[in-house]
C-alpha cells in the first residue's frame, strides 16, 4: 500500500490520506490555543517530576498540529496506511534528532574550548542535557548520544535508511551495537556493504538484522570481534529492578560457562527437591535456592536494612493507605503489615522464612497540615547519618527529571562552597552519576522556595543546564498525603 504522502507537511495539508482537520473545538486547533487539558512545557508533569523551559520551535509546532489534527481514515485500507506513514514519520524524526544530537554536542565542545575547558573535560554533560530534551534518564541519554556520533559520522548508509523509514530507531541501534568494536573505516565498510537504504534489511526481523551485522563485521576484522567476546567478562554485573505485585527482578550478566553453571546447579537442587516430596515448584526451588545460597541464611533475610515507609494508622488500624519500600515503590499495606509482622497462622512458608529477621521502628513525625516531613538542620559540612536517612526516605530515588535510579549520594543542592547550608532542604538524593554532572560547569540548582497555603508541600527544586534550560524535580508523595495543586 502506498499512502501518497507528500514531500511537505503544514498545518493545513498533512501527508496522510483520509484526513480531515477538526473543528476549533476538538485536537486541531492551533498551536497558540489553550483547552484545559493542554499543558505548556512549563506546566508539564513526568512521574511527578515536573520540567519545563524547553519550547518547540516554529517547524516542530507546526508539525505537532499537523498530527493533532489528524483523523483515522474513513477505510481499513487507509488506516493501514496512516499506520505506516507514522511509522515511518517516527524513523524520519529519530534521524533528524540523530543529526541534531551530535551538532549540539559540537557545538558544546566548541564552546567549552573557547571557554578553557581541557580537551578531556569537554563535553561530559551533552548525554544528559539530551536526555533531559529527550524525557529519558541519563544513561540513556548517553546511549543515545552514542549511536548519533555512529549514524552521523560513521554509518551514512543507516542513517538514511532511518530517514526513509526503511529502519526504525531500534534497529539502526542493532547495527550500531554489533559494529561497535570496528574501527571507524572498517564500521563504514560494514554500512556500505549491508546499504540498508537499499531495502537488504526489508521484511527481516531484529535476530535476522543482527545475525547479518555479526557477520560482516566478523569479516570486516575477525580479531576485533574475537577480542569482544574476550572483554566482555569485564562488562558482568548484577541488577535490581520493581516488578509487578511486590516482586522485583535480580539480574545477573554472566560469562557463558558461569552463568551455564550456576543455572544448572540452581536445576539440578531444585529436581532433587522435588524428588524427595518438597511441593514447590521447580521455579520456586530455583528461586529460593538462589536467594539461601546467596545471602547465606535460610529464608535470604540477613543484616541488611529494607525501609519501609507507612503511615501509623495502616500499622496498627489496618487502613488500606499503600505503604513505600524505599528504592523499590508502592505495595500495599497488608503486604507491608504482613511483612513487618507475619502471621503465625499461615503455614505457606517455613517459621524459619516467616520470623528470619528482626523489626525496629523508627517514626518519621509530618506537619499535621501539610504532613510533610519535619526538617532538621546541621551546622557541619557533612550530611549527618539521620539527615541522609531522611533525605533517602523523602526522595526515594535520584533528584534528577527522568533519573529512577537508587541514590547513592546525598549532596547539597547549593554547593557548601557557594555558602550552600547543610540542610533538609537543601539536600537531594542523587545517583553517582547525576551527582558528577551536577559539578560541571554551566550546570545549577536551588530549592524552590516553600509554597503557600493549599499548595503542594513536597520539597522540590530547580535544576538549569549550561543552554539555560530549567528542569523542576518534586519528591513523591508519602504514604498518607493527600496533596491539592
Amino acid at each position: 500500500m502506498d499512502g501518497s504522502r507528500a514531500s511537505s507537511l503544514t498545518e493545513k495539508e498533512f501527508p496522510f490520506p483520509g484526513t480531515a482537520p477538526r473543528g476549533p473545538s476538538g485536537p486541531g486547533r492551533t498551536p497558540d490555543s489553550r483547552t484545559p487539558d493542554s499543558r505548556t512545557p512549563e506546566d508539564s508533569t513526568a512521574g511527578g517530576r515536573s520540567t519545563n523551559g524547553v519550547t518547540a520551535d516554529a517547524g516542530t509546532r507546526a508539525l505537532l498540529a499537523a498530527l493533532t489534527a489528524l483523523q483515522p481514515a474513513t477505510s481499513s485500507a487507509g488506516m493501514i496506511d496512516q499506520l505506516r506513514g507514522l511509522e515511518d514519520l517516527k524513523s524520519a524524526i529519530a534521524g533528524v534528532q540523530a543529526q541534531i544530537t551530535v551538532a549540539f554536542d559540537r557545538s558544546e565542545r566548541q564552546h567549552q574550548a573557547q571557554a578553557g575547558v581541557p580537551t578531556a573535560e569537554q563535553g561530559k554533560s551533552v548525554g544528559a542535557q539530551v536526555a533531559l530534551a529527550r524525557r529519558e534518564s541519563p544513561a540513556r541519554g548517553s546511549r543515545l548520544l552514542g549511536l548519533a556520533r555512529a549514524l552521523v559520522t560513521e554509518m551514512p548508509h543507516t542513517l538514511t535508511a532511518l530517514h526513509t523509514g526503511q529502519l526504525n530507531e531500534w534497529r539502526a541501534t542493532l547495527l550500531v551495537k554489533e559494529t561497535a568494536c570496528l574501527s571507524s573505516a572498517d564500521r563504514t565498510a560494514v554500512d556500505e556493504e549491508l546499504s540498508p537504504d537499499t531495502g537488504t534489511f526489508t521484511g527481516c526481523g531484529d535476530k535476522t538484522i543482527t545475525a547479518a551485522a555479526k557477520a560482516a563485521a566478523y569479516r570486516r576484522d575477525p580479531r576485533s570481534v574475537v577480542n569482544r567476546a574476550a572483554h566482555a567478562a569485564n562488562e558482568r554485573f548484577v541488577s535490581i529492578r520493581p516488578a509487578p505485585d511486590t516482586m522485583a527482578y535480580l539480574t545477573a550478566l554472566l560469562p557463558v560457562k558461569n552463568a551455564v553453571a550456576a543455572y544448572a546447579a540452581l536445576t539440578r537442587t531444585a529436581d532433587g527437591a522435588r524428588a524427595s516430596g518438597d511441593t514447590r515448584s521447580r521455579g520456586q526451588l530455583m528461586a529460593d535456592t538462589l536467594v539461601e545460597r546467596t545471602t547465606g541464611v535460610p529464608g535470604g533475610i540477613t543484616r541488611v536494612e529494607l525501609q519501609v515507609i507507612m503511615t501509623d494508622r495502616a500499622l496498627f488500624q489496618g487502613d488500606s493507605e499503600p505503604a513505600r519500600i524505599t528504592g523499590y515503590g508502592i505495595v500495599p499495606s497488608a503486604w507491608a503489615r504482613d511483612l513487618i509482622h507475619p502471621d503465625p497462622s499461615d503455614n505457606s512458608a517455613p517459621a524459619t522464612e516467616r520470623h528470619a529477621y528482626n523489626v525496629w521502628l523508627r517514626r518519621l513525625y509530618t506537619a499535621p497540615a501539610t504532613r510533610e516531613l519535619v526538617a532538621m538542620d546541621s551546622k557541619a559540612r557533612l550530611f549527618t547519618k539521620a539527615q541522609k536517612r531522611f533525605i533517602v526516605a523523602r526522595d526515594d530515588t535520584c533528584r534528577m527529571p527522568y533519573c529512577d535510579a537508587p541514590i547513592r549520594h546525598v549532596d547539597h543542592i547549593i554547593p557548601w562552597h557557594r555558602r550552600g547550608p547543610t540542610t533538609i532542604t537543601n539536600g537531594a538524593g542523587l545517583c553517582e552519576a547525576c551527582n558528577h554532572t551536577k559539578e560541571v560547569s554551566g550546570w545549577k540548582a536551588h530549592p524552590r522556595p516553600r509554597p503557600g497555603p493549599g499548595k503542594d508541600p513536597r520539597h522540590a527544586l530547580r535544576i538549569t543546564t549550561p543552554t539555560g534550560h530549567t528542569y523542576h524535580s518534586t519528591a513523591p508523595p508519602l504514604p498518607g498525603a493527600r496533596y491539592r495543586t
